[in-house]
């Protein structure tokens, strides 16, 4: 009972179900069944017996773990059917962060929703022992008021739900930011310890900058791709070529907007078994390639110099043996998922001239590479 009373910060007797489940299951399995019988004494003589059926299924629920049967969704279920824990998931997708990854704005909206139903369970709104029996209708009854309170302004005008999710998508960005400028700060050292840096073959620029504007201007693959990638939807192309050259470029590595939605690209996204089109793979294989695998394959590039092969097999190979980052050991799968990752980005190097019709680097994408990733990743830190 002590262990308990301190692991919930509560006396015996304003302990709930949730509290004396979560205290349980911290401890042991063996030892929690063990225990079980006194605990459930010590509450009755406290005034607090809780139910025979949450007895009954802490019972079940700890011979199922001590067992090795029980699955994380079977312990969860458990708990949420004590009344007064959130469910892990609600039914439209919203999903709680972890416990010791939730920041001050999720753990006090956590703190709210128990408080809340708590409240519902002393008013008799909530019936903890139909949701230990597994009735679905208190099931459903449960999350849905969850999903009404998460919908539902506070006092302060705050809608928790959304609260949640924004203080989540700034914490990513954050953290994508401190990835990118680390990741920009590498690019910079190695470039700079070079023995020899790239001069602007100026030749292949124009021949290039020619051919793609030629393919901006038309529909289709590659150059919506291309315009998406840059940008150039929302704005107009520069006349300057190296401005351009460098646009596209950098858009390879991160591009700055989806393709311009139409009816049938909504249609297409809408038909859950239909394949992507050439375009929305394309695009997704370039959003899904992390810092650390563009520095290690440029970076490889730089140091090797042009004519070098750079097909897609060739810099999975380069980024799995890099040792600018730091790469687990890495099976076929892993290599082939890379492989077909940078197959969109070579495709679109050869129209931007960073590789030749045999996907061996030029001059033009050994000096350029490097200068359009540090684009890509110079915005966050400007």
């Amino acid at each position: 009972m002590d262990f308990v009373c301190a692991h919930a910060g509560r006396p015996a007797t304003a302990l709930t179900r949730r509290d004396v489940a979560r205290a349980l299951l911290a401890v042991p399995s063996g030892v929690a069944l063990v225990g079980l019988p006194d605990l459930r004494r010590a509450l009755m003589s406290a005034g607090n017996p809780l139910s025979l059926p949450f007895w009954d299924s802490a019972k079940s629920t700890l011979s199922s773990i001590e067992s090795g049967v029980a699955t994380v969704g079977d312990v969860q279920r458990w708990v949420e059917s004590t009344g007064t824990e959130p469910i892990l998931m609600t039914p439209s997708y919203f999903v709680w962060p972890e416990e010791d990854e939730r920041g001050p704005v999720a753990a006090e909206m956590f703190r709210r929703l128990v408080a809340h139903l708590e409240e519902l369970v002393e008013m008799g709104e909530i019936d903890p022992d139909a949701l230990a029996a597994g009735d679905q209708d208190a099931r459903a009854a449960y999350e849905s008021l969850q999903e009404h309170w998460l919908g539902t302004p506070l006092q302060d005008g705050r809608v928790p739900g959304f609260s949640v999710s924004d203080e989540q998508d700034e914490e990513l960005f954050a953290a994508w930011d401190e990835e990118e400028a680390f990741a920009l700060s590498e690019l910079r050292r190695i470039v700079g310890g070079l023995p020899k840096q790239p001069e602007l073959p100026l030749t292949e620029l124009e021949s290039a900058v020619a051919r793609l504007r030629g393919l901006l201007a038309l529909p289709g693959y590659p150059g919506n791709v291309l315009r998406a990638c840059a940008g150039f939807d929302d704005r107009p192309v520069p006349d300057d070529d190296m401005e351009l050259w460098l646009a596209l470029a950098a858009g390879v590595a991160g591009p700055v907007s989806d393709l311009s939605e139409n009816g049938d690209v909504l249609e297409e996204f809408a038909d859950l078994d239909g394949e992507l089109s050439m375009e929305d793979a394309a695009l997704a294989n370039l959003c899904a390639i992390q810092h650390a695998d563009w520095l290690a394959g440029v970076a490889a590039l730089a140091r090797l110099g042009p004519g070098v092969l750079a097909s897609p097999e060739r810099m999975a190979r380069l980024i799995a043996e890099s040792e600018d980052i730091d790469v687990d050991d890495q099976d076929e799968d892993d290599l082939d998922a890379t492989e077909g990752l940078f197959t969109s980005v070579v495709s679109l190097w050869v129209y931007l001239g960073v590789v030749n019709a045999d996907e061996v680097l030029t001059p033009l994408g050994w000096w350029g590479l490097p200068k359009a990733l540090e684009r890509a990743w110079s915005s966050a830190a400007d």
